[in-house]
């Protein structure tokens, strides 16, 4: 270990000045000492487990950006919102909103809930993507009026104060476990996972696991901590049906499954004929010559 820091010091020292700033408003001024200049990890677990959390929490930030991406393509190439439940979106939805306006005011770190705002987004994009593949176009433009007034009403102190935020919150954690509810039931009844994104399942499932981690680390609010336990718990669960169903085809796909045309059977081809030649002997008869004599 001492070679290493030997090596690793006289760059670690000479960081540039962004770098620099980046690093001590993550993990403050004594941590980037004693991980950073004094490079001391083994007498400093508390300032490895904040380095840890930082680094996880900067790992989700990025990764949610483009968590669910795949699942926005999935739906604007397939034109189908197979397997998407709406309502899974819209409890999940507002669950990020108000944990959004939740933290922000609170003032937490951004690194604890940088991706609430990302997915939010998301989350948007593909509500309204299921709602046009599904028929209901009209209804789109009422939940973007809805979300515009929500975001209106949690982010300003005048309409709610801290208090009724925080029962908001707990509100939330149980819209964020039931969100995934309705989606495991569209695929138990769709017999297979659809349109489901399953990068966007396990990276969810991944991101859940992590904040708990960055929560314990960072954030003393059981509220938020018990919403990501029971996430990941829900979460564990979508991602076990999309293994499970992996190759599997959606009930509808298995109702448009035509039988293969193929060669008629020798029984069926016999039974044709002599039903053939049965109805075709009273014409026969009909046709023939009369024995009646003439003139």
């Amino acid at each position: 270990m001492d070679a290493l820091r030997s090596a690793l010091q006289p760059v670690t020292h000479n960081l540039p000045g962004p770098i620099r700033d980046i690093g001590l408003s993550l993990i403050g001024e004594s941590c980037y000492k004693k991980l950073i200049l004094d490079i001391d990890l083994e007498n400093n677990p508390e300032c490895v487990k904040l380095g840890i959390s930082k680094a996880l929490g900067i790992g989700i930030v990025a990764a949610s950006s483009i968590v669910k991406v795949p699942q926005i393509l999935k739906l604007v190439n397939s034109k189908s919102a197979s397997g998407v439940s709406f309502l899974s979106y819209l409890l999940e939805t507002s669950s990020l909103l108000t944990s959004l306006a939740y933290n922000v005011r609170n003032g937490f770190p951004f690194s604890t809930f940088g991706e609430t705002a990302l997915i939010l987004g998301q989350n948007v994009i593909i509500s309204v993507l299921v709602l046009k593949y599904s028929g209901r176009a009209g209804i789109a433009a009422l939940f973007v009026a809805a979300l515009a007034v929500g975001v209106a009403s949690l982010f300003s102190e005048q309409l709610l104060n801290m208090q009724q935020l925080s029962y908001l919150q707990a509100g939330a954690g149980v819209l964020g476990v039931a969100s995934k509810v309705p989606q495991i039931v569209a695929i138990l009844q769709e017999g297979g996972t659809g349109q489901l994104s399953a990068f966007a399942v396990f990276n969810y499932l991944a991101g859940s696991l992590s904040r708990i981690f960055t929560t314990l680390q960072e954030v003393d609010d059981k509220l938020i901590l018990y919403g990501f336990i029971a996430g990941f718990a829900l979460n564990l669960v979508l991602a076990l049906q999309m293994v499970y169903y992996w190759n599997a085809p959606s009930a509808k796909a298995r109702g448009k499954q035509k039988v293969p045309a193929g060669p008629i059977p020798p029984t069926l081809l016999s039974a044709t004929a002599t039903g053939a030649s049965t109805s075709a002997e009273p014409r026969a008869k009909s046709k023939g010559p009369t024995t009646r004599r003439r003139g």
